[in-house]
């Protein structure tokens, strides 16, 4: 969901922006500036770094494959 913000910016900024931005392309852009500093880091690249830690998914294997055991006992 999106919401309206209005800010003041002084004018050579603001006649900057729509000239090298371009009009209709401001919001995203400040958006695009903004957002790293807002939000936490992309799930998706954090995904990719656990997953290129060896270590850490042989011991993530291993954890599971325990748990398939432990399932198997309560079945009994």
């Amino acid at each position: 969901m999106q919401k309206k913000l209005t800010i003041s910016i002084d004018e050579a900024v603001y006649e900057g922006l729509h000239r090298v931005i371009g009009r209709r392309n401001i919001s995203r852009f400040l958006e695009g500036l903004a957002r790293p500093h807002i939000l936490p880091a992309a799930i998706d690249e954090a995904y990719r770094q656990m997953v290129a830690d060896e270590a850490r998914e042989t011991e993530a294997a291993e954890w599971v494959e325990g748990l398939v055991g432990d399932v198997a006992d309560e079945a009994r």
